[in-house]
């Protein structure tokens, strides 16, 4: 295995303690990995050109860029190179969960959200943070500045998750408060009736913001690891109830792929990019879902 992609392992990031260095390591990772694929070039074109198109003007061709690519490539103006982006974090206490005591959901989607503050900065795209539990507790104004990134990464550093939740309420407040077309990454293990969350997903993309929903599982939501009787417990309620966990496996599974598919269809109706992750997931896959949703805007 390459050190790049060592870099975009949670086992591997959870070792590094510092913020700042885990956004570092993963889009270090992820940009070398772009290089060596089938997106070789990809990595040049999202950040500051787009191809060269029949009607651009000759003078805009970048020929440096075609020295390096054998493409003609043009600089984008910064009007149009430009989006805004919204981390949009979920504090509750379900995220704080994990089994094999390594990442949790919330340090993986902290992980995760400061490699693409650290893309975004890097892309000069202005981005700002929003954190929620049963309301918006925090909001960080979107800048493209270097200095973003230090307030950012600080603000996601010190984050707690020990709320309760309602994420339907938060996401109709945060679509009221964003007044400028924006990109909205929204972080959460969606532990909430799926048809209220995508009422309030639909407000957002009424005013035309693109999301992408982050549904971050624990590695141990997805595959039910378990063995003879267990008690379960829910973190937000803390209800309680004990399962045969051999017996009751299969139905778990069966039950969670229906609840992930039926997110991953009501999303495509509504032009939703829905990522489904766990926290054994390399962290490349959420930065493509980004890059690729960045592109379609041009």
């Amino acid at each position: 295995m390459s050190t790049a992609e060592s870099y975009l392992k949670p086992e591997v990031i959870r070792q590094i303690s510092r913020l700042d260095l885990r956004a570092q390591f993963v889009v270090k990772g992820f940009l070398q990995g772009l290089h060596a694929s089938p997106y070789h070039g990809f990595s040049v074109e999202f950040s500051e050109h787009r191809r060269y198109e029949h009607g651009d003007d000759p003078k805009d061709i970048d020929w440096l860029v075609y020295a390096k690519t054998d493409r003609y490539y043009i600089k984008k103006f910064e009007a149009e190179t430009n989006i805004t982006g919204y981390l949009v974090m979920d504090l509750s206490r379900s995220m704080a969960y994990t089994y094999r005591q390594e990442m949790t959901k919330f340090d993986y989607a902290i992980s995760l959200a400061a490699a693409l503050c650290y893309l975004m900065v890097h892309q000069q795209d202005p981005v700002g943070l929003v954190t929620f539990d049963t309301k918006i507790r925090a909001s960080l104004p979107p800048k493209s500045k270097r200095k973003q990134l230090g307030d950012v990464l600080s603000l996601l550093a010190n984050l707690k998750p020990t709320g309760e939740t309602d994420i339907a309420h938060s996401l109709s407040q945060l679509a009221a408060m964003l007044k400028h077309r924006s990109v909205v990454m929204i972080f959460s293990d969606l532990l909430a009736e799926p048809a209220e969350v995508m009422r309030a997903v639909y407000q957002l993309r009424h005013r035309d913001h693109d999301v992408i929903l982050f549904h971050i599982l624990d590695e141990a939501e997805v595959t039910f690891p378990f063995d003879g009787m267990v008690e379960l417990e829910d973190p937000e309620t803390k209800e309680k109830m004990k399962v045969d966990a051999n017996n009751y496996r299969q139905d778990y599974q069966k039950e969670l792929n229906a609840y992930r598919d039926k997110y991953r269809q009501d999303c495509v109706q509504a032009g939703v990019d829905y990522v489904a992750l766990d926290t054994s997931m390399q962290f490349d896959k959420a930065l493509t879902e980004y890059l690729i949703n960045r592109q379609s805007r041009f």
